[in-house]
């Protein structure tokens, strides 16, 4: 059973971790929680004490009845030393929320309370979930001790965008959802060792160690240029009309999150997408198939990594009309239609040893893998991600997918999840492919 310490500081959004434990322990792992005595101010002990079935504790030196065990933990003979025996025992430690003043005592090795003396003596895989207002999550002084906890060694998990706590505030500092922060915590969990180098992400034990997806190594993204194609074109027909693909660029933001997340220096060329950008991450907007080949054409050469997620159109009106069409002046109206460059087949064309290649395909019906197994071999890339958009549940504009993942080993189907998981899988079988060749 794994063991999640979770560490909660001074915030709103501690309310989510109470949501988090609920999911982590319906999920079979063990969980402790230490809380920062502002943090009691949003969500009490007993709650936590409720989901967990083990004591919260917040003073350095209050005793733990527990002895630093974890549910389903035999207790120690002896009355260990808290904090020590806590992170002993923990597989991994999740400090979320993470306010801005917990992050600067982290960064700078303060250890007066629990929840810092325990990220002290951890020797566990840390994640640290920042969550505050925008404008104190992008000061310089809190990046910078972020930029310091990642050179440590510890997970950073980038917030959300969106609506913020305060009255008509919105932008990037939002806690992950909690569903969310579990996918990311199991899969530092099944890609870290359990011997006594995990703590030690540049060691060779920890360099070598499996994922639960089979061939997975920690830290192998750190460094990575990737660049995700995200979103649907729009060939224009006249001034307000064009010709689109049904695609809202979930998918390829997911990859974009994962894959930073993971360590990876991400670009997204983002095709009509409206919704938030991730965070840390380089944004480039486009309406067009040749606006998005002309911005990948710039970026493709020094990328590590393609992920081609976008729906790019795959024809064009002949001639754009200047203006609007009025209806009122035809009876009908014909388009003449001319097909757009295939951007993968371009790009993989002129691809340099060591890059790898990820195309994706929306088929319908049972020839569904027919069809991506031969786009793998005819457009000359490494995988190709097909999804069967005959059914209503995935693909387009949901937050569910289902996919099957066609490489020249064979083909690996991943089964409905999120689209954030389904990222995760993909990225696994993208880090899989680069190991072996």
């Amino acid at each position: 059973m794994p063991r999640i310490l979770l560490g909660v500081s001074g915030g709103i959004a501690a309310y989510k971790a109470l949501e988090f434990v609920r999911l982590a322990t319906g999920a079979g792992h063990a969980v402790r929680v230490v809380q920062t005595s502002a943090s009691r101010r949003f969500v009490g002990g007993a709650s936590f004490a409720a989901l967990t079935g083990a004591p919260v504790l917040v003073g350095e030196f209050e005793r733990d009845p527990a002895r630093g065990a974890f549910p389903g933990q035999q207790l120690p003979a002896h009355e260990p030393i808290g904090h020590l025996e806590l992170v002993r025992n923990a597989d991994l430690y999740l400090i979320a929320p993470a306010s801005a003043n917990t992050i600067a005592k982290l960064a700078h090795g303060l250890a007066d309370n629990l929840l810092s003396s325990a990220a002290l003596a951890a020797t566990c895989p840390v994640a640290v979930a920042p969550a505050m207002n925008n404008h104190m999550y992008e000061h310089p002084a809190v990046q910078a001790n972020l930029d310091t906890l990642r050179a440590r060694g510890m997970h950073v998990i980038e917030p959300d965008s969106g609506r913020l706590a305060s009255k008509d505030e919105a932008g990037v500092g939002r806690l992950p959802d909690p569903a969310r922060l579990l996918e990311i915590c199991e899969a530092l969990l099944a890609g870290t060792s359990t011997g006594d180098s995990r703590g030690d992400p540049t060691s060779p034990d920890a360099q070598s160690t499996p994922h639960s997806g089979g061939g997975v190594t920690a830290n192998a993204w750190r460094g990575l240029r990737v660049l995700v194609t995200a979103g649907g074109t729009r060939e224009p027909i006249d001034s307000v009309r064009f010709i689109g693909n049904n695609s809202s660029g979930r998918m390829g933001l997911a990859l974009a999150q994962a894959a930073h997340e993971r360590g990876a220096e991400v670009t997204i060329v983002a095709a009509n997408v409206s919704l938030p950008r991730p965070a840390g991450v380089a944004w480039q907007a486009v309406r067009t198939a040749a606006q998005l080949l002309e911005a990948c054409e710039h970026e493709f050469p020094a990328c590590d990594v393609l992920l081609m997620a976008a729906a790019v159109a795959d024809y064009r009106p002949s001639e754009q009309t200047d203006g609007k069409i009025k209806k009122s002046t035809r009876e009908s109206l014909s388009l003449e239609l001319a097909p757009t460059e295939d951007v993968l087949r371009g790009l993989a064309a002129r691809r340099s040893p060591g890059q790898t290649l990820v195309g994706f395909a929306a088929e319908h019906g049972v020839h569904a893998l027919e069809y991506g197994r031969g786009k793998l071999e005819a457009k000359q890339v490494d995988a190709i991600v097909v999804n069967d958009i005959s059914r209503a549940d995935i693909g387009f504009e949901v937050d569910s997918n289902e996919v099957t993942i066609v490489t020249a080993a064979g083909d690996e189907h991943i089964p409905r999840a999120s689209k954030a998981s389904v990222a995760g899988a993909i990225l696994d079988t993208v880090e899989r492919l680069r190991a072996s060749g």
